[in-house]
């Protein structure tokens, strides 16, 4: 699926519309820096019904969400050294339980880091940004049942 967005509250609006099938999932944001993924990743956790400011895990590299129907971990892996150090970050502690992952540069974490449910890659395009979401498992289906 392809979706044209043509700026910041379109790319948050996205996000939002994608919570509103939420299952636990492992959701892969890819795109250059400033392509709009931490953007999405916000407008997915507010519409969770986390009222807080959402961070840009750049530097702490996850942020945790309490969010009611389950955890919510937003992770960024563009400052990750190797995959290994996804188990110092706790990422088998994230997959004990039915959580969402929310996963900007997944790449930085190939072999360690479980399938996406549903990848998301956000490209530019003149003045806004194009997203394609491609489902890899039920999950990641569902996720995108609201998009009919």
């Amino acid at each position: 699926m392809k979706l044209e967005l043509a700026d910041a509250a379109a790319t948050e609006q996205l996000g939002a519309r994608l919570a509103g099938s939420i299952t636990p999932a492992i959701i892969y944001l890819r795109g250059d820096l400033g392509a709009g993924k931490t953007t999405l990743a916000r407008g997915f956790i507010h519409a969770l019904g986390y009222a807080g400011k959402v961070r840009s895990p750049t530097y702490t590299l996850v942020e945790p969400y309490a969010c009611e129907h389950c955890p919510v971990f937003h992770l960024d892996l563009y400052r990750l050294a190797d995959a290994e150090e996804l188990e110092w970050l706790g990422l088998r502690d994230m997959l004990e339980e039915p959580a969402l992952l929310l996963v900007e540069w997944p790449e930085r974490g190939n072999g360690i880091l479980p399938p996406a449910d549903l990848t998301i890659d956000i490209e530019y395009s003149g003045s806004g940004r194009k997203a394609r979401l491609v489902p890899a498992t039920g999950a990641g289906k569902r996720l995108l049942s609201g998009f009919k």
